[in-house]
């Protein structure tokens, strides 16, 4: 009898469990990103809980930014920036432009001079010079590369995708746009002598073509220096405008170059090689861009099963998410995924405090209106707050 009971019991002593039907978060995610993401953003009303993005922040909340400077020793300047897992380095090297080589020189230095006659303030000449020579001597030449392992998806030896070249225009845009870079610091001068000064000095009058003539004799331009700003993306997780824009602001920020003059025996540009004498760029402000995405729910309005016997308040509910959206500050990878419209604000501040929008860009969409665009650009002019603190903790 013993062995008999024995026999019948089961020879493994391993339970058995039901198996499981739910899903870690990770593969839900992928199986249905859009709505994981509604699921955050729009809890049930029972649950008491704020809406929240799959990464844990608030739509109108930015991701831990950092910055360092001075980290490549064979530039004039350099930076890197890390927004989330987003990460960009920036390098500028400065190269020398002989004004001999540019074939409109001379066409461009006499309509100078002729708007400068014109205006009579030498201020406004200078501003407009600034725009012209920046521009038509290429003196600014930004290029942005993502790196082989930077994300999914990038090998090595391609060629330069659309992304990256989409963001180099949009970085070389935003150069020229906000007026960052002085032209008078990218020039070279050469103080030609004078030698009629001591047989003039005691003439009370001249005519004023004289003095106009004289006055462009004795300094003119012999070279511009060149800016090459180097960017590469070395971690995509999304929003790669911003860091690399912010990398390029602190780039600039810590660019040096180095005296340089005309040599009249050598009719060659020298540099000093003394440290001391190096100078800082002088910029105008300091614009921070701010991006933003759109999460509409209406590709998932009928997301959430109806389940429970209160189906009446479950169709109520999905029928008020159903016309919802959300505007994400700095979206990740996953979230850009999903979002068809995007907004860019590029802000700055005057000595005075007064906020000026420097750009303002949406595409992809009509769903943001004029009432959120005053709320983008306040959220814009906070963040501009934070990347001032960073920033200026490199200087």
């Amino acid at each position: 009898m013993a062995g008999t009971a024995a026999a019948s019991k089961p020879s493994s002593a391993i339970p058995h469990h039901a198996p499981s039907l739910s899903l870690p978060p990770s593969q839900f995610a992928r199986l249905q990103p859009h709505a994981y993401l509604l699921a955050h953003l729009s809890p049930p009303p029972s649950s008491n809980q704020p809406s929240i993005r799959a990464n844990g922040r608030a739509p109108s909340q930015f991701r831990v930014t950092s910055a360092n400077a001075g980290s490549l020793t064979h530039t004039n300047g350099s930076a890197v920036v890390r927004i989330g897992d987003t990460a960009a380095v920036c390098g500028v090297r400065a190269e020398i432009l002989h004004t001999e080589d540019i074939a409109a020189w001379g066409v461009s230095a006499s309509s100078s001079a002729v708007k400068k006659r014109k205006a009579g303030d030498t201020t406004d000449g200078i501003d407009e010079e600034d725009d012209s020579q920046l521009r038509d001597f290429n003196l600014l030449v930004p290029n942005l590369s993502l790196s082989t392992g930077c994300a999914p998806g990038f090998i090595p030896g391609a060629a330069p995708s659309t992304l990256a070249q989409s963001l180099s225009h949009e970085l070389l845009s935003l150069l020229h746009t906000s007026r960052l870079v002085r032209a008078e610091d990218l020039r070279i001068w050469h103080q030609q002598p004078d030698f009629l000064s001591l047989d003039r000095h005691n003439e009370e009058e001249q005519m004023e073509t004289d003095e106009n003539s004289q006055e462009s004799s004795k300094r003119e331009i012999k070279a511009f220096w060149v800016l090459y700003i180097d960017v590469m993306i070395i971690s995509l997780a999304g929003n790669p405008f911003d860091a690399a824009w912010a990398a390029v602001l602190a780039a600039l920020q810590d660019t040096k170059l180095p005296k340089a003059w005309w040599d009249l025996d050598n009719e060659i540009v020298v540099c000093s090689d003394k440290l001391s004498e190096a100078k800082k760029l002088t910029l105008r402000g300091m614009p921070v861009a701010s991006s933003y995405s759109v999460f509409e729910a209406d590709a998932a309005a009928s997301w959430r099963a109806v389940v429970i016997p209160d189906m009446d308040q479950e169709k109520d509910q999905a029928e008020k998410v159903a016309g919802k959206r959300w505007i994400l500050a700095d979206p990740d990878a996953f979230e850009e995924n999903l979002c068809q419209e995007r907004a860019c604000v590029v802000v700055d501040k005057d000595a005075a405090g007064k906020t000026k929008i420097v750009k303002l860009e949406k595409n992809g969409g009509l769903a943001v209106d004029k009432d959120e665009l005053r709320k983008l650009v306040e959220l814009s002019t906070q963040r501009w707050e934070q990347i001032k603190t960073i920033l200026e903790r490199l200087k």
